[in-house]
């Protein structure tokens, strides 16, 4: 993959402040309510270009287009006055561990998807989104946020790189709501640089997070007529790195007209091996109901069987596992056996489609299938939700191994929305590219 450095704009902590307190999460996974905290947070936060509150009568594209202009005017963003390369260091804890992501930040050649191109997708996209990011980028000719690339080097030249300027001192150093530190270095040496492109060149990646917005620089780089526009800003992590972590996306079901738990356990008996944990009205026993799905659940992901989590409305927690894997041969007649090995595929056509009729089709709909990512909450959350009639049923997830992200992409394919989590995001803002 060809990669150049480039001259990042950045806010400019002489004018805005601590500037940790102008990037944001990614904005499709911003809610209303942590809008407006990043709107108080600072008068310069990302988010009034990237998640704009809705105004009548006034362009949302237009406004951001005027807020980049007003802010490169008044020195809030400021263009590093070197080419560089950008070292981005995550440190943060999941399940109680310590771990450090590190990953670089560099404009790269805009490829169609392949294989048996370079840059390879891993989840199915929705057409909303891309307009959405497609007229943003229309108005502003800029890329504000970080697709987030994977590519393998056992060598880990580029992590010796970042390691050893995080040695000294950061041009970013913030830490987030969640106890994440985001820091950022300007790798400017030539023989780094120069290392770093090398070592790119002849590597194929997979999107890992940000499908939408590289659909959009390829759709932009085709209609402008800026050369610019054929290199989009992108974030690259080694997929050899220890701190790459994939966690779980589990799944809550809602306002299914005839949805019955017998009916649906009675359903299940075909396909899975079902354990129930029962409890009675005892916390505790919830407590300890609850942690032996999970110790199970975990259990059977570590033998490569396909296990799910579920929870209804009956006081019970249940185990699903395959009983044989063949099952998915007639479910996805036309898909790889990388793709009908995935726990998410299994969900979806077996139980999601085939026993609750969630088809593709009303998948797209958006009304009966809500996707919670595995944050430390989320499934004593989805259990709730639950328990207090909000939804019909959750299914809980083990998270996709990397090896088979991997052979998905490899055969061409694209797993489930919404597969996979990596924690923790990539800020936007960190870096700005102004075409």
């Amino acid at each position: 993959m060809e990669i150049r450095p480039f001259r990042a704009f950045r806010f400019n902590p002489a004018v805005v402040g601590n500037a940790g307190d102008c990037i944001a999460p990614p904005y499709d996974v911003i809610g209303p309510e942590q809008q407006q905290q990043f709107y108080r947070k600072s008068p310069y936060n990302i988010v009034r270009i990237t998640k704009p509150n809705e105004t009548s009568g006034d362009n949302q594209y237009t406004r951001a287009a005027g807020y980049l202009s007003d802010w490169i005017n008044s020195g809030v963003l400021k263009q590093d006055p070197a080419e560089g390369i950008y070292g981005y260091v995550q440190d943060f804890e999941v399940g109680g561990a310590r771990y450090q992501r590190l990953t670089f930040i560099a404009l790269a050649r805009l490829e169609e998807f392949g294989p048996p191109g370079p840059v390879r997708p891993h989840e199915q996209t929705l057409s909303k989104p891309m307009l959405d990011r497609l007229n943003l980028k229309r108005a502003t000719a800029a890329d504000f946020g970080l697709v987030f690339m994977l590519y393998e080097d056992k060598k880990g030249i580029a992590d010796g790189i970042i390691q050893s300027a995080s040695g000294g001192p950061a041009i970013l150093d913030c830490t987030d709501e969640q106890d994440v530190r985001h820091r950022l270095f300007s790798i400017t040496a030539k023989k780094d640089v120069d290392a770093i492109v090398r070592m790119m060149r002849d590597k194929n990646c997979i999107i890992a997070d940000g499908h939408h917005r590289y659909t959009t620089g390829l759709t932009y780089s085709k209609e402008s007529p800026n050369p610019a526009a054929k290199y989009q800003m992108l974030a690259f992590t080694n997929m050899s790195h220890e701190g790459l972590i994939v966690l779980a996306t589990h799944r809550l079901v809602a306002n299914l007209r005839d949805f019955n738990m017998d009916r649906l356990l009675a359903g299940l008996g075909g396909n899975f091996q079902v354990t129930e944990f029962a409890f009675g009205k005892d916390a505790q026993a919830k407590a300890d109901a609850r942690q032996e799905m999970l110790a199970r659940m975990r259990a059977e992901h570590g033998k490569d069987k396909k296990a799910f989590g579920i929870y209804g409305p009956n006081s019970v927690f249940y185990v699903a596992v395959l009983k044989d894997a063949r099952a998915m041969n007639a479910a996805a007649p036309h898909k790889s056996a990388a793709y009908r090995s995935l726990d998410v595929a299994v969900l979806h056509k077996l139980i999601l489609d085939e026993l609750l009729g969630i088809d593709e089709e009303v998948l797209a709909r958006g009304e009966n299938l809500e996707y919670v990512k595995d944050t430390p909450t989320a499934i004593d959350d989805s259990i709730a939700q639950v328990d207090a009639g909000l939804k019909q049923a959750a299914f809980f997830m083990n998270p996709i191994k990397m090896q088979q992200l991997i052979e998905v992409t490899d055969a061409g394919e694209r797993m489930p929305q919404k597969s996979t989590y990596f924690y923790p995001k990539m800020f936007t803002g960190v870096t700005i590219n102004k075409l």
